[in-house]
């Protein structure tokens, strides 16, 4: 655990983040070609980047999703891990879409050689492939004591009954984001999102859970019990919009960027992201769990079985140190998302006592209740749904 000085130090340092309501995004501007993670590796951490060696880690993750200063262009919390254990953490948002990356990986990982990363954080059902390919290692849990500290709904998920090879990083919730201009009277409804003012202006999630979640709540489906000919349905009703001119995308996590430059005005999005949108836009966007249901899953720490004993090590202790209450607490305060990490709401309320209250971080029972997971998929249906989908979207 850090020292009370040093905590007290990074809680003073959070809440000044928190209050400028920061943009991670004016970090990319006119970078031109540049990736993401070359960028995000020259404004990090410095030092080494190989994995497996005794004093160095990488951390691939999804944008918008750790707390992020933009005046230091560094993570806060991130950096007081470095100091805290001399551990060199490169920390590279290279997600978008949970298929984009396993496809950018997967090669690598048949051949049980390095992939680049350390610790990577692919959403639950994502989670359950890399396990069930034997792509996850098991932790060592006596280097990570504060997994104890999961939230009891999140602890025994039917991929990994144990959580001996993930952990949570962050829940998420799915549900309508719109332009409050455009749409001043929100959006709660599918026939809201296809609103005459949002023809053309729609973008959906490539996540397709998410989605398809989504629209079948709306039409009357527990996509817990979903059927394929139910599925099937709402893969034709999405199809149409796309046809029919309604919904001009259906993205990863750009569709943030989509909000921001006018050319979306409501799209199926996650809480977090709009959250941030709007803190950073003086509320010109907003969120809503649609009155059918929402959809709830999470990311996780997966740490791939190409990673050597001392990466493996080092990206333990990350988890661990991401477990404590505390330090959740600072991370949920920025990214706004679900925190797993039971201890942090009291924490939130040092950082923040308007955040320990919401709805969107630390959920009530009456939230929950309006939010269903997505049903596992047998490999067959994995297969037979995302072709489907991915159709569809035209991909």
């Amino acid at each position: 655990m850090t020292t009370n000085n040093s905590h007290e130090e990074n809680q003073s340092t959070f809440k000044d983040i928190v209050s400028t309501k920061i943009s991670r995004r004016g970090v990319f501007a006119g970078v031109g070609g540049l990736s993401a993670a070359a960028l995000l590796a020259s404004c990090g951490s410095s030092g080494g980047s190989s994995g497996g060696s005794g004093d160095a880690l990488r951390w691939g993750n999804w944008p918008l999703y750790l707390d992020f200063d933009e005046k230091t262009k560094k993570y806060p919390t991130l950096e007081a891990f470095i100091k805290k254990t001399g551990i060199d953490t490169k920390y590279f948002e290279d997600y978008n879409d949970n298929d984009e990356f396993f496809g950018k990986v997967q090669a690598q990982l048949k051949l049980k050689k390095d992939i680049g990363y350390d610790i990577v954080t692919p959403t639950d059902w994502m989670a359950a492939r890399w396990i069930r390919l034997g792509y996850a290692q098991k932790f060592d849990m006596a280097n990570v004591p504060n997994g104890s500290n999961i939230l009891d709904s999140l602890a025994s998920p039917s991929y990994d009954p144990k959580r001996e090879q993930t952990l949570t990083w962050q829940g998420i919730m799915g549900g309508f984001g719109w332009n409050t201009a455009k749409n001043p009277k929100g959006i709660r409804t599918l026939d809201d999102l296809f609103a005459p003012q949002n023809k053309g202006k729609i973008v959906v999630l490539s996540e397709m859970r998410d989605t398809i979640g989504v629209i079948l709540q709306s039409q009357g489906v527990d996509i817990t019990k979903v059927t394929e000919d139910q599925f099937m349905n709402a893969v034709d009703f999405m199809a149409k919009k796309i046809s029919d001119g309604w919904i001009r995308g259906v993205k990863g996590n750009e569709y943030a960027e989509d909000l921001t430059s006018g050319d979306a005005t409501a799209v199926i999005g996650w809480s977090g992201d709009m959250f941030i949108l709007k803190s950073e836009n003086e509320g010109k966007f907003d969120f809503a769990i649609p009155e059918s249901g929402g959809t709830i899953s999470g990311d996780n720490f997966v740490i791939p079985y190409t990673v050597g004993a001392d990466a493996k090590a080092n990206a333990e202790k990350l988890i661990n140190y991401y477990y404590e209450p505390a330090v959740a607490a600072e991370v949920a305060a920025y990214v706004n998302y679900v925190c797993p990490v039971k201890g942090a709401q009291a924490e939130m309320e040092k950082i923040n006592p308007e955040l320990a209250k919401s709805e969107f971080i630390f959920p009530t029972e009456k939230t929950l209740a309006n939010l269903q997971v997505f049903r596992a998929l047998t490999t067959e249906e994995e297969t037979t749904w995302s072709e489907a989908f991915q159709k569809a979207a035209g991909n």
